[in-house]
């Protein structure tokens, strides 16, 4: 039991109520990260084991670092372990990327004992983020769209879709034209640009009352959603 003592008493070792305090601080605050995440997330594709990676990854730093000291071997020693580690995931969204960093970094400071550079920081991050979010920074005001119909070979038709889509979008082009229905019918694909969202019930509205114009399909793409 003495030996014991004597260990954790050593001048190289972490104090084991300082270790304590760094990891149970990262936990908290790369919660406080994971939260803001999960408030300000904006998609499809939502992982809860994601956001408890983040929770658990800024205990996982902060244990790292706790570890190393000041000790430059036991570092090369664990970068070296790292690098054998192969991590496959992949992250889509650079604002995930950006995230998890966050949290590491949070076990970074924790870990090295920079408390107040630790809870500024997220205090910072999270409120950027936050504040990003409610402002819709970064967000277009023109929303892209790919339509797809079944047209005739009418010249008629073809000068009534064109003028349609004159009336009702910023631009647009024409990304793939084949035949349909034996040969009879043309399917057009278009790639479209409006700046209003509620155009597009009154485009397809006005593409119906179109003669020959059939299996009309809009798909509206926001850069923010991952599909």
């Amino acid at each position: 039991m003495g030996d014991w003592m004597q260990l954790l008493a050593r001048s190289d070792v972490v104090d084991w109520r300082t270790a304590a305090a760094s990891l149970l601080l990262a936990f908290g605050l790369a919660q406080v990260v994971a939260g803001t995440y999960i408030v300000t997330f904006r998609g499809l594709s939502y992982s809860r084991s994601f956001v408890q990676s983040m929770a658990m990854g800024g205990i996982i730093t902060c244990m790292l670092m706790l570890a190393i000291g000041n000790s430059i071997p036991a570092g090369i020693g664990i970068a070296g372990g790292l690098a054998i580690i192969r991590f496959r995931t992949t992250m889509r969204d650079p604002r995930d990327m950006v995230f998890v960093f966050a949290a590491l970094a949070v076990g970074i400071a924790t870990g090295l004992r920079a408390y107040s550079a630790a809870i500024l920081g997220v205090v910072v991050f999270c409120g950027a983020a936050l504040s990003l979010h409610l402002s819709a920074y970064g967000a277009s005001k023109q929303y892209d769209g790919l339509l797809r119909f079944v047209a005739s070979h009418a010249p008629q038709s073809e000068e009534r879709v064109a003028g349609t889509l004159r009336d009702h979008c910023r631009s647009f082009t024409l990304v793939t034209l084949r035949d349909a229905a034996g040969g009879d019918r043309l399917e057009h694909c278009y790639q479209i640009r409006i700046a209003d969202p509620d155009q597009r019930s009154i485009l397809v509205t006005a593409l119906q009352q179109i003669p020959g114009v059939q299996s009309i399909t809009l798909m509206m793409q926001e850069p923010t959603l991952d599909l």
